[in-house]
């Protein structure tokens, strides 16, 4: 080998920096940040003191759990409405699944005249705003006798769960090729039996991401409730939480308003994180173009 050979340097290729993997990767951080910081904020209000809740420091000096105390207190009465809302919300989302998932599959694998605008109709009253009805709601069930029970508060949320169930569950059967069900019945099986046994099995992740969305609104959901329960007892969480008062009446008990509110968004906040994809691809699904 040759001097000259010898002293060539040797030209090394420059790596590629993958500036767009590098920007969703920080857009992404930043979007978490944003959703998960006031949860973060009403964690550390409600493990400080009285003392120190005006303090404006990313942990409590003097870390207390006075604030939990306070908030299941017999005054409160909030473990019977933990109760309440778990009720509500459990009897919506099982009602709402039964119905949506038939009517669902019907719509998906049905001809028929008007089906499009059915289902543009059955959108379109899940946009109708809560506020414009309640003065009508309230005068239908008092006229029932239906204030302070638990069908108040689940006939209103079944009508804006039901849609948002319907209109995300069409779009899962509609992915399923009808062959599946020609499959079964050539094997014996009845078209009951093709829907239970093979379509049911299949469609779970959409069920199961549905009723998730059902149920974190259900869970969530407030004017209804204040407006047609009046009784402490039938109160679910939500409007218990915005009725917590102090050891006087211009004092507000912001720390325990802040434990409240970290022991009703706590489940869903891991629920959420543990069933993430399955919640994204439910989404992605209703918003494909059939």
């Amino acid at each position: 080998m040759s001097a000259a050979t010898a002293s060539t340097p040797v030209v090394r290729p420059r790596r590629k920096i993958d500036w767009a993997g590098g920007l969703s990767t920080f857009g992404i951080v930043l979007i978490v940040i944003y959703c998960l910081a006031p949860f973060y904020w009403m964690l550390v209000s409600s493990l400080r003191p009285d003392t120190e809740i005006f303090e404006n420091t990313w942990w409590p000096r003097h870390v207390s759990f006075e604030n939990y105390q306070a908030v299941f207190s017999a005054k409160n009465n909030f473990g019977q409405g933990l109760i309440n809302s778990l009720i509500v919300s459990i009897v919506v989302t099982v009602v709402a699944l039964a119905i949506a998932t038939f009517a669902s599959y019907a719509l998906a694998r049905l001809d028929f005249r008007g089906k499009g605008v059915l289902l543009l109709v059955v959108l379109a009253t899940s946009m109708f705003p809560l506020v414009a009805i309640i003065v009508p709601l309230l005068k239908n069930f008092s006229a029932w006798g239906w204030i302070n029970t638990y069908q108040a508060m689940i006939i209103p949320d079944l009508s804006f769960s039901l849609p948002l169930a319907v209109w995300n569950l069409t779009s899962f059967f509609r992915q399923m090729p009808q062959e599946l069900e020609q499959s079964a019945m050539v094997d014996g099986c009845t078209p009951g039996q093709a829907f239970r046994k093979v379509i049911l099995p299949i469609a779970a992740p959409g069920i199961f991401t549905t009723a998730i969305i059902i149920f974190i609104g259900a869970w969530n959901e407030f004017l209804v409730a204040v407006t047609m329960i009046n009784n402490p007892v039938m109160q679910p969480a939500t409007v218990l939480l915005s009725k917590f008062t102090g050891a006087s009446q211009f004092n507000t008990p912001f720390g325990s308003q802040m434990a409240a509110g970290v022991i009703m968004t706590l489940p869903l906040v891991v629920m959420v994180l543990i069933f993430q994809r399955r919640i994204v691809a439910g989404l992605a699904a209703g918003g494909l173009k059939q």
